[in-house]
């Protein structure tokens, strides 16, 4: 009972810092059954109910920002796609309760443990005779005053402990309710009949003073683009299942090649729905997941990796993906990340990958700083060429831009070699290497449907999926599946990688 009252305690006091929807963001459990989002004086904040009693409670702090309207567009495409932002919030939440109850455990062992320890040391007799003078001394003026600077000592060590006054500040916007002024107002009465709410809307309400409600024109647009790119990419999800996919046999292994998503979550639905369809059970990630590869983006790494739920993971960071931000976080996400060293792949099969060397910075797989782009993809093709000669032959070579691996191909030294970067789909076309061994090369186009670095809503050109087939550790075959902007969603037929064909 102890244990409970104080893990409850120690969690409902704590608190997490946590990239979340872009923002560095604080995060409070409560028992209040719904999310409480605290945006500034600027925005309104909003609040939601949540499944079970637990509720959160998020003060989102500083961004990377150009503009409301580009801020606003991204809190209505991560709302129309929650699921990667929500995981990340359920397992804070969870690590502070199990964090909690162990410190918690921990306390009230020690609390007991000394409580037996004090009373079992003086032993039975002198027990009795400290009871025994006890009482007589409570009697007394003298024992009272002793009894009450007993009680006052053990409430100022407890003070002394618990120490309140350094307890974290609240929210601005709990501390001063000039800044939160009126009651919470469901979100369709605080837009006003005119603009039309989606029925999952319903539930949300919003507060926020004078100044915040000078954004209802934002946030009437962030509905709509809420609202249009939910149901784009729900209707593309349904049309998955009347794909012409070629199922993968008995023997047969496959996996879902994606590249340059640019931050549109919105395309992770699509992704996994294509790669059920396919029967693929990994995921390989050819980079540009991000803009920019700053923390704020970890969003779009979420996303991805609980869309990927359940799959092999393999991935190499992009020429965007600036910085180790990227490629450290999706490994911590259990992804393995690929840095120059030869590692099991779909299928029993191989696979090298490596990061891009332009602006991600140079990777422990090449030493030396500031070399070029053909040195480096030569430094490659000498890793490639010697795992061959060691026995482990390349089965697949990931990259972000396919033009790394032209000198692997043109000496023989790898099966595939696949990747993105370009934004258009190209091959797969047939490389005969130096040593007569046929090779294989493959651009997949943007999967996030970028025109531009940075891509959410809707997407801007077409966008691209590959499914990968593997057999007795070699890739065997791709098939593109390609989604235009009208939602038109096409398979192309399966190209078999045989030399002979």
């Amino acid at each position: 009972m102890l244990a409970v009252g104080v893990s409850a305690w120690l969690f409902l006091s704590s608190e997490r810092q946590m990239v979340l929807a872009g923002h560095d963001s604080t995060l409070r459990p409560t028992l209040s059954g719904k999310a409480i989002i605290h945006t500034g004086p600027v925005l309104p904040d909003v609040r939601l109910d949540v499944s079970g009693p637990v509720g959160v409670d998020v003060t989102l702090g500083k961004t990377e920002l150009h503009s409301m309207d580009e801020l606003f567009e991204r809190y209505a495409v991560l709302g129309s796609a929650p699921d990667g932002q929500r995981a990340v919030v359920v397992e804070q939440v969870e690590s502070m309760l199990v964090a909690a109850a162990v410190r918690g455990a921990a306390v009230s062992l020690v609390i007991v443990a000394g409580g037996v320890l004090l009373w079992r040391l003086p032993g039975p007799r002198r027990r009795a005779d400290l009871l025994r003078l006890a009482k007589g001394r409570v009697r007394t003026r003298r024992g009272l005053a002793t009894a009450g600077v007993g009680v006052v000592a053990v409430a100022v060590v407890a003070v002394a402990v618990w120490q309140p006054w350094n307890e974290p500040e609240a929210p601005a916007a709990d501390r001063d309710a000039a800044l939160v002024a009126g009651r919470w107002t469901p979100l369709g009465d605080f837009l006003g009949p005119e603009i039309p709410l989606p029925d999952d809307l319903a539930g949300v309400e919003v507060r926020g003073d004078a100044y915040a409600r000078q954004t209802r024109r934002l946030v009437a647009s962030a509905v709509d683009t809420y609202d249009s790119s939910r149901t784009f990419y729900q209707k593309v999800v349904e049309k998955t299942s009347d794909l012409e996919l070629r199922k993968p046999s008995a023997d047969e292994t496959v996996s879902v090649l994606v590249s340059d998503r640019h931050d549109n979550v919105g395309m992770d639905a699509v992704v996994r729905a294509i790669a059920d369809e396919g029967g693929a059970t990994g995921i390989l990630d050819a980079g540009d997941d991000t803009s920019t590869g700053s923390d704020w983006e970890t969003f779009s790494l979420d996303s991805l990796t609980d869309a990927s739920d359940g799959l092999d993971k393999w991935a190499v960071t992009g020429n965007h993906d600036h910085g180790p931000t990227v490629g450290d976080y999706l490994d911590k996400k259990g992804w393995t990340v690929l840095d120059g060293e030869v590692v099991d792949g779909p299928g029993d099969s191989t696979i090298l990958g490596v990061p891009d060397p332009r602006t991600s910075g140079l990777g422990n797989w090449v030493d030396d700083q500031g070399i070029s782009f053909e040195e480096a993809g030569s430094k490659l093709a000498d890793i490639a060429c010697a795992a061959q000669e060691d026995g482990t032959p390349i089965g697949t070579l990931l990259v972000h831009d396919p033009s790394l691996g032209r000198q692997t191909l043109a000496r023989g030294c790898a099966t595939l070699v696949v990747g993105g970067h370009r934004h258009v789909h190209s091959g797969p076309s047939e490389v005969e290497g130096e040593n007569g061994d046929v090779g294989w090369t493959y651009t997949n186009g943007t999967t996030g449907g970028a025109a531009y670095a940075f891509a959410m809503g809707k997407i801007r050109r077409t966008a691209e999926v590959t499914l990968i087939t593997y057999a007795d550790g070699l890739p065997v075959g791709l098939q593109s599946v390609e989604l235009e902007t009208n939602g038109a969603l096409t398979a192309h037929t399966y190209v078999p990688l045989d030399p002979a064909r």
